[in-house]
């Protein structure tokens, strides 16, 4: 479904992702594990439109996106949920979910219903500021938002950040009926034990280049990944 082709993407005259190649099939949540600066969100950020890469190619469903801009993306039906969920704190709840609907696919009311049904909590605080909720409320509500657009592949950067431990469980189980409901997920997440236990395959990124891959089973046993990202 989505395929990111020997991508080079730069900052200025730094490499942050140098010749990657990562593939997502079709109903997969597929992890990206690494330390701080090793380009986990630069890569999300070139799938989604935000950078350019200035070689190989992103590939959704055939298509090449590569230099499209994020809107078309969105449209096209990827929808991304940025590191430190970027909500809009002066608008309700009810208005965020607005904006995330500004390129659906799909009835609003109906939209609407299935993220309420994913977060309870939302519809009860529909007309209360965004900037008032705790902080994992504002993260299911980045996700919901996101989710508005009915996408076909959603891009988690990072959802577990700051969160008590009993809401990264809330989060992560959502997650997991995300994807059982027919989304793509592809999780950039510091959590490594946390995001390979979700995820069907995961890919361990260092200095912009990928270096280890494979299903998740393989990956927790791994001595590298083990000692380098479980703590062990």
């Amino acid at each position: 479904m989505l395929r990111l082709e020997r991508v080079h993407t730069f900052y200025g005259p730094i490499e942050a992702l140098r010749g990657i190649d990562i593939h997502i099939e079709r109903g997969e949540i597929v992890s990206l594990i690494g330390s701080n600066g090793a380009g986990k969100s630069t890569c999300l950020m070139t799938i989604s439109g935000i950078l350019h890469p200035a070689g190989g190619r992103v590939v959704f469903k055939g298509d090449d996106l590569t230099g499209a801009s994020p809107h078309a993306i969105v449209r096209m039906g990827i929808s991304q949920v940025p590191e430190g969920r970027r909500i809009f704190p002066k608008l309700t709840v009810f208005e965020n979910l607005e904006m995330g609907a500004f390129l659906r696919r799909g009835n609003f009311g109906e939209l609407l219903e299935y993220v309420y049904r994913l977060f309870p909590v939302l519809k009860e605080r529909a007309r209360q500021y965004g900037g008032t909720l705790s902080g994992g409320e504002q993260q299911m509500l980045a996700i919901a938002r996101a989710l508005m657009s009915r996408p076909d592949v959603l891009l988690l950067d990072e959802p577990s950040l700051g969160l008590a431990p009993i809401m990264v469980s809330r989060i992560f189980r959502t997650i997991e009926e995300i994807n059982k409901e027919g989304v793509t997920v592809l999780l950039v997440e510091q959590n490594a034990r946390a995001a390979l236990k979700l995820s069907h395959r995961g890919y361990v990124i260092e200095s912009g280049a990928i270096s280890l891959h494979g299903n998740s089973d393989e990956l927790l046993h791994n001595e590298k990944v083990r000692h380098a990202y479980l703590g062990e």
